[in-house]
């Protein structure tokens, strides 16, 4: 089965665990850090460029907010980490939403962890996989931005992630995109459709 994210719609918001919708519908949900393009990537995986708003100051957006693909999944997209500007007692409590999330029992089959493709995988990445491979929670690093890199300046970031991501123990393959350009978004949406629906496929 093929997931259409052009059917993709914006469904609400919760700032809290009591207002998300019915846990009914398998999710996909998106954590990275505040400047990691979620919001860019919803988009790219919409097609279109006004389903999420892309905010010019990271972090603003402390909410969670779901997106409805066909009434047969849900996209989740969590606050980000790593507020720069964030108070601690701010950092403390969207932390605090995140982790409970993750602890909510809610039906989450898959979570792309969104980083920057020039650049390591920081403390904060690196803690956010440890927290969803210790709650057995599938993940898939994404690294956003090799538009931003030569053909094989990508090749060898990638080799270089992959080497990390073994050498911290998460044996998971990362796959590169660019919400600009839209590379790769097509084989996220392969992979996605392959890992929900693998008797389909």
């Amino acid at each position: 089965m093929h997931i259409d994210f052009n059917k993709m719609r914006f469904i609400t918001v919760a700032a809290d665990s009591s207002a998300c919708p019915e846990p009914d519908l398998p999710e996909i949900v998106l954590a990275g850090r505040s400047n990691s393009g979620k919001s860019s990537l919803v988009n790219a995986l919409a097609n279109r460029k006004d389903l999420s708003r892309v905010s010019s100051t990271p972090g603003k957006t402390r909410l969670v907010v779901y997106y409805g693909i066909a009434d047969t999944l849900l996209l989740t997209d969590l606050p980000g980490y790593g507020y720069a500007k964030a108070s601690r007692q701010e950092i403390q409590r969207y932390s605090g939403l995140a982790d409970q999330y993750f602890q909510s029992g809610r039906p989450i089959h898959l979570a792309l962890v969104l980083l920057d493709i020039r650049h390591e995988p920081s403390e904060a990445d690196r803690i956010m996989m440890q927290f969803l491979a210790d709650r057995k929670i599938p993940f898939m690093p994404i690294f956003n931005k090799s538009d931003k890199l030569s053909r094989a300046e990508r090749m060898r970031a990638m080799t270089g992630h992959r080497n990390w991501l073994h050498k911290n123990g998460f044996s998971v393959e990362p796959l590169a995109v660019s919400t600009q350009s839209r590379e790769g978004i097509d084989a996220l949406v392969a992979v996605l459709s392959s890992f929900l629906y693998p008797d389909s496929i």
